[in-house]
């Protein structure tokens, strides 16, 4: 017996372990209990298609393969009724997007997705492998492989029963997530497009790996560095009036005030990641490295300082940086400093539409007989797309994919027994907004 019919049989196990529980005992309509069944028929092509995109290697600056990877997910949607095309990345410096619409009536549904993952072609970790009847390893088998044939397989029993036809659905599988491509404003332009088009947005990210939580709340990522200047001189002469504290000292200021005034704040994190100092410094921000030179007996002239701030809401984030721009502005002797802010991924504020959305994903997942989802921690998931439309949509909600653990490093590996559950869960989520 092979290796994906051994996982096959697994999901079958499971799915059977819950069967009576999503159709007996809990409260589906007759519709819901089709969908349910359709799903299940589907886990066998579902873990195939899975197994065919997880063994392309789609690493962000691989072109090819992220395309290859869309060109296989665009044949699955026009083959729901999708109208799918791949949007050219050139203009911003990638491979590109996959872009699927469906529906002219009803609610609008933005549901996002990506191609890419962090594993580059000379990485060792290439390849679709079975670890036993429960988890299966791959690049990208969560980080969201899996999360796109959750969205297909949702969206294929939906179409099956005819729920589709009360929906309008907009898909954007991005082919940069993990490496932005520039100008951002090209890179982000389908997804933004289709954010102000949505009245929903649901993301199928794999969240923190808990198919207890779901996502209504993401951090922003925001880039700053801070250069400072000082007076060289002789180390001898360091904090005499005409000669002040040198940059270095300035810096340290600067930095333990971030700490200081900052730290307290629930669900702020800054961090300096990068820090050169010396008489003359040089830094490539694009490659995170640089050069410094100086001497032990030579007051630091300069210093270049790089990190990031992840803020849980915009009107946070503006006034962490305000609080940064003070500290920076009260310069030690003889020095002085400047800092930059260089945007990333916005927040994603926890809203009351995200919260209503939440709860009705919460009433589904209960429904069919999978327990309770509660939102997750937002210091457990990091940025994603859907922090860039959350902001023109009603109700957004992300972490919707197949769960699992070790996302970006060589021991990702996906709990196959939730892809059938997350997809169950996804699609009665979306069956049931066309009433709400």
């Amino acid at each position: 017996m092979n290796s994906l019919m051994t996982t096959f049989l697994s999901v079958l196990l499971f799915v059977a372990t819950f069967n009576f529980a999503h159709l007996e005992a809990q409260n589906l309509s007759d519709t819901e209990k089709k969908i349910v069944e359709l799903i299940d028929k589907d886990q066998a092509h579902s873990l195939a298609l899975l197994e065919k995109v997880v063994n392309i290697n789609s690493g962000t600056m691989n072109f090819e393969g992220v395309k290859e990877v869309g060109m296989v997910l665009q044949k699955e949607f026009e083959a729901i009724g999708f109208d799918a095309k791949w949007i050219d990345g050139k203009a911003f410096d990638r491979s590109g997007h996959l872009v699927a619409s469906y529906g002219n009536k009803g609610k609008k549904l933005l549901l996002i997705g990506h191609l890419d993952t962090v594993f580059a072609k000379d990485s060792p970790f290439q390849f679709f492998k079975v670890i036993d009847e429960n988890s299966i390893a791959g690049p990208g088998i969560t980080d969201m492989k899996g999360g796109d044939i959750v969205m297909i397989s949702a969206l294929k029993a939906l179409k099956q029963v005819g729920v589709l036809d009360n929906l309008q659905i907009r898909v954007v599988i991005t082919g940069d997530e993990e490496k932005r491509g520039k100008p951002m404003e090209l890179a982000n332009k389908a997804l933004i497009d289709a954010g102000k088009w949505a009245d929903v947005a649901l993301g199928f990210e794999d969240g923190d790996g808990n198919p207890k939580t779901a996502v209504v709340s993401r951090r922003g990522s925001t880039g700053w560095q801070l250069e400072v200047k000082g007076r060289p001189a002789h180390s001898s002469q360091i904090f005499r009036e005409d000669y002040g504290d040198g940059a270095i000292f300035e810096t340290a200021r600067i930095l333990n005030q971030f700490r200081e005034k900052l730290s307290s704040e629930t669900n702020l994190t800054f961090n300096p990641g990068v820090i050169l100092g010396g008489t003359d410094v040089e830094f490539d921000s694009g490659l995170g490295k640089g050069t410094s030179f100086g001497k032990t007996n030579v007051i630091a002239q300069s210093t270049i300082v790089a990190g990031d701030i992840r803020a849980i809401s915009p009107e946070q984030l503006v006034k962490a940086q305000s609080m940064m721009n003070d500290i920076v502005s009260q310069n030690l002797n003889k020095t002085s400093a400047s800092l930059n802010f260089f945007p990333g991924y916005p927040p994603m504020a926890p809203s009351e539409g995200n919260k209503r959305l939440l709860e009705i994903y919460n009433q589904a997942s209960q429904s069919l007989g999978f327990g309770s989802v509660a939102a997750v921690d937002p210091r457990k998931a990091g940025a994603a797309d859907i922090s860039f439309v959350a902001n023109y949509v009603d109700m957004a909600l992300d972490g919707l994919g197949l769960m699992g653990k070790g996302g970006h490093t060589v021991n990702e590996v996906a709990d196959i027994r939730t892809l059938a559950s997350q997809t169950k869960r996804a699609a009665i989520l979306m069956s049931r907004l066309v009433a709400n």
